[in-house]
């Protein structure tokens, strides 16, 4: 009598009829748990996803006046009318370049300290992917401060919008 109390004695028969009922009642009730588990799983993976990709180390307006010291190079002709990190299409006669932590779309003052010529270039990717340099400008670029013929040369950058 007590075990009617807590379940649907109709339902119970239908599932002794076809066989190990108490086994289905198992495993229906690990399933919803599991179930209720998963979705939990994945609101909590979700959430994660959201706030890692969200987050900033710095908000784009505190860049303005940034400085950096180091070795500049160009692209290869190779990425021409490849896609950038930025999703937009490289273009050699463009201005603009590489940067590993600066905001897609900052403008930038890349200077040559040799000649003390400059170029300002927009960030639209990422890199340079190569030990000692901190920035990677279009062939435009590059030849607005420097020959071709140099290939790496030394450059301040300043982070001017």
């Amino acid at each position: 009598m007590a075990r009617n109390a807590f379940f649907n004695t109709a339902y119970l028969e239908r599932l002794g009829e076809k066989g190990g009922g108490r086994l289905k009642i198992a495993n229906r009730t690990r399933n919803t748990l599991l179930g209720i588990s998963k979705r939990y799983l994945c609101v909590s993976i979700f959430v994660i996803v959201l706030a890692c990709t969200s987050a900033q180390a710095k908000k784009d307006s505190n860049w303005i006046g940034y400085r950096e010291s180091g070795k500049a190079s160009y692209y290869a002709m190779k990425f021409q009318a490849k896609k950038t990190a930025s999703g937009e299409i490289y273009d050699k006669a463009k201005k603009t370049a590489a940067h590993m932590k600066l905001p897609f779309g900052t403008k930038v003052k890349v200077t040559n300290t040799k000649n003390s010529k400059s170029v300002i270039v927009k960030i639209n990717d990422r890199g340079p992917y190569v030990k000692n340099r901190i920035i990677d400008l279009s062939r435009s670029a590059f030849t607005s401060i420097a020959n071709l013929d140099a290939g790496v040369i030394d450059v301040t950058i300043e982070v001017i919008k």
